[in-house]
C-alpha cells in the first residue's frame, strides 16, 4: 500500500523530542487499559493519571485511589511506558494542614515557622511512600486551594518567593530524595501573570524541574491564539493538547481535525524549549479518544513529531486507509475534515464558545460572554467569522455586546471583574442589545453548521459497501450523534436569541419574528424525540449529550411561559 510505504519513509526522521506523552482523567478502568495498551505502537513514553483518578497527591491516602493508582502504574511500565506522573495541586485546603500551623493573621499559614516546612515534606514522603512506583509529579501550584501567596510570612517578602517555597520543598523530597520526577503545570493568562510565574522560577533551586504548559491561554478553545508565553522561560517545557475536547464534544461527537492540531504542534515545536507533548485522552466517565475516530488526533501528534513537514492531507489518507481501509478513503476523508467547521460553527456563536463544557447553555452560564471569550487574549480582539457570515467583527463591541444578556454587561457582573477593561473602555452596552441583524448572523452560522454535519452523516453513509459493520455503525453514530447537536444549537439558538428579541417589546418585533421562533420550538420537539429515540448507547464524560435535549425543552418551557429574565414575557404566535 502507497500510504504505508509512505509512513515508513517518513518514521523518524523529526527533531528530538525526550516526551511524548498521554494525560488519562477518567478512572474507568477498562478505558485507561485499553489506553495504556494503545500507546506504545504511538511512541508514547510518558502516562499522567490525573483528574478522577488523582487530582491531589493527598488523595492516596484513600486504599481505592492508590491501588488504582498503583494497577495502572504497574500496567504502564510492563508496556514499556518509562515514566508514570501523578497530578497534584498544592496547597490544599487551609484544613488539611494542623491548626498549630495555622497561626498566622487570619488562621493563614505561618510561612515562617521551620515546623511547618518539617510536617510538610514528611507529609509529601509519606504520601510518596504509598505509590512507590511512580516516577513523578505534576504539580500546579498556582490557583490551588489555599493559595500560598495569601499565607502570612516576614521572610518571604514577595509572593513569587513564596510560590517558590512550596515547589522547592516538594523538589527536596521528589527529586533530591527520591530520584522522582517533577513537573510543574504553570498557566500565564496575562503579561502579568507570566511575570509573576518568571519571578517564581528564579527563585526555583532545582534546574531538574521541567514546566508544562497549555497549547492556549486559559482553556481550551478552538478559537484561542496558541498560547505566547510557551518556549519562552528558559528552562525545558513540553505543551499540554486537549485532545479530548473538553469544551468541543468531549469525543461524543465527531473530533476528527488534524488540521487543526497540527497547526497548533507545527508552531509549538518549532519553538525553543520545547521538549515534547502532551495529550489529554478522555473527558471523564465513558469518553475516550483511542478505539475511535477520533484517534486520528492522538496519531496527528505522532506523526509530526516524526516528520515536522508532513503533509496533514496525507495524515487523513494514513490514517484512514490504515484503519477503515483504502476503499473507504475518499468519503470517510470528506466527512473526517469537516468535522472542525460543524463544531465552530455549532457550539460556537460568532467565534466564541457558548457550550458550557461541551453542554447546550446559553444562559445562564455566564463565562461563555467573559471568562471565555478569545478576545481576551488578542490585540486587537477581532475574529473574522466564515461559514455564510463572512464578516469580521470586535469580539467586545460587536459579538458579546449583542448576544450577551444585559445583566451579564454591567459593573456588578462578572465582566467587570474578568475584564474590568471591556467595561471601563466602553466596549459594551448593559443594555439588551439582540436585534434581526445579529440574530440573522447567529442564524445563518448555526445553519450552515446543519447543512456541513448533513454532508457529512451523507459521506459516511457513501462508506457504507467499504466498511465493516462494526464500523460503520461506530462511524455513523458519531456523525448522526453530530448532526443532532448542530441541529438543536440552531433551533435552539434561533428561538432563544429571537426570544429575545420578541421580549423587548412589540417595536422591535420584525415582521416573521413570531413565525420564526414558533417553527424553532417545533425543530425542537422534532430533534429531542428524535435524540431519546436513538438506539444504543452513546459515551458520557463531564456532558452527557442526552442532557442537551432536556435542556431545549426548559428553554422552550421559559419561552412559552414567561422568562423569569425578561420580565417573564410569554411568546405568543
Amino acid at each position: 500500500m502507497i500510504v504505508v510505504m509512505l509512513a515508513l519513509s517518513f518514521k523518524g526522521i523529526g527533531r528530538d523530542l525526550p516526551v511524548q506523552g498521554w494525560i488519562i482523567l477518567s478512572d474507568n478502568m477498562d478505558n485507561a487499559t485499553m489506553t495504556i495498551e494503545a500507546a506504545k505502537k504511538y511512541g508514547v513514553n510518558q502516562i499522567q493519571l490525573s483528574h478522577q483518578i488523582i487530582h491531589d497527591l493527598k488523595e492516596v491516602k484513600e486504599v481505592e485511589t492508590r491501588e488504582q493508582v498503583n494497577i495502572l502504574t504497574d500496567l504502564a511500565h510492563k508496556n514499556g511506558i518509562e515514566e508514570v506522573l501523578v497530578w497534584d495541586h498544592s496547597f490544599y485546603d487551609l484544613e488539611y494542614y494542623p491548626s498549630r500551623f495555622r497561626n498566622g493573621p487570619g488562621g493563614t499559614i505561618d510561612l515562617d515557622n521551620p515546623s511547618f516546612w518539617e510536617w510538610f515534606k514528611q507529609d509529601y514522603r509519606n504520601m510518596l511512600d504509598l505509590i512507590p512506583a511512580v516516577d513523578g509529579l505534576v504539580l500546579t501550584f498556582i490557583e490551588t486551594g489555599a493559595y500560598a501567596e495569601k499565607q502570612h510570612s516576614d521572610i518571604l517578602k514577595t509572593n513569587q518567593e513564596k510560590l517558590a517555597a512550596v515547589v522547592n520543598a516538594i523538589a527536596a523530597v521528589a527529586i533530591e530524595e527520591r530520584g522522582k520526577k517533577l513537573y510543574i503545570r504553570t498557566f500565564a493568562y496575562s503579561d502579568k501573570e507570566y511575570a509573576n510565574i518568571t519571578g517564581c522560577l528564579e527563585h526555583i533551586k532545582s534546574d531538574e524541574i521541567i514546566l508544562m504548559m497549555k497549547e492556549v491561554p486559559h482553556d481550551f478553545f478552538l478559537t484561542h491564539p496558541n498560547d505566547p508565553f510557551v518556549g519562552k522561560i528558559n528552562r525545558p517545557t513540553i505543551v499540554e493538547f486537549d485532545t479530548g475536547n473538553e469544551y468541543n464534544g468531549q469525543g461524543i461527537i465527531a473530533n476528527t481535525w488534524p488540521n487543526y492540531v497540527g497547526r497548533r504542534w507545527s508552531d509549538f515545536m518549532n519553538r525553543p524549549n520545547v521538549v515534547g507533548y502532551v495529550a489529554r485522552t478522555d473527558r471523564y466517565g465513558t469518553t475516550k479518544v483511542v478505539g475511535t475516530p477520533n484517534e486520528i488526533l492522538l496519531y496527528t501528534l505522532k506523526r509530526l513529531s516524526e516528520y515536522p513537514e508532513l503533509d496533514i492531507d496525507l495524515i487523513y489518507d494514513e490514517y484512514i486507509s490504515s484503519r477503515y481501509g483504502e476503499k473507504a478513503l475518499i468519503p470517510l476523508k470528506n466527512a473526517f475534515k469537516k468535522a472542525y467547521d460543524i463544531v465552530l460553527s455549532s457550539m460556537y456563536i460568532l467565534g466564541t464558545n457558548a457550550a458550557k463544557h461541551s453542554a447546550l447553555d446559553y444562559e445562564p452560564y455566564n463565562s461563555s460572554y467573559d471568562r471565555h471569550v478569545s478576545g481576551r487574549w488578542m490585540d486587537p480582539p477581532v475574529v473574522f467569522v466564515e461559514h455564510g457570515v463572512d464578516k469580521e467583527f470586535h469580539y467586545w463591541k460587536d459579538v458579546i455586546n449583542h448576544i450577551a444578556p444585559a445583566r451579564f454587561k454591567t459593573k456588578n457582573s462578572p465582566l467587570n471583574e474578568e475584564a474590568r477593561y471591556v467595561i471601563d473602555s466602553c466596549w459594551v452596552n448593559p443594555q439588551e442589545l439582540m436585534d434581526s441583524l445579529y440574530l440573522h448572523y447567529i442564524v445563518t452560522e448555526k445553519q450552515y453548521g446543519v447543512d456541513l454535519a448533513e454532508k457529512a452523516l451523507s459521506e459516511i453513509e457513501q462508506a457504507k459497501g467499504a466498511l465493516c459493520s462494526k464500523d460503520y455503525e461506530e462511524l455513523f453514530r458519531l456523525f448522526k450523534r453530530t448532526l443532532l447537536k448542530a441541529q438543536l444549537h440552531e433551533a435552539v439558538s434561533t428561538a432563544y436569541f429571537g426570544y429575545r428579541i420578541y421580549a423587548r417589546g412589540k417595536s422591535f418585533r420584525y415582521k416573521g419574528l413570531e413565525e420564526q421562533i414558533g417553527s424553532a420550538l417545533k425543530r425542537i420537539d422534532i430533534i429531542v424525540d428524535e435524540m431519546k429515540n436513538m438506539p444504543g448507547e452513546h459515551p458520557s464524560g463531564q456532558w452527557d449529550w442526552l442532557e442537551d435535549a432536556e435542556t431545549a425543552l426548559s428553554y422552550k418551557k421559559k419561552i412559552l411561559s414567561g422568562w423569569k429574565e425578561y420580565d417573564n414575557v410569554r411568546f405568543i404566535q
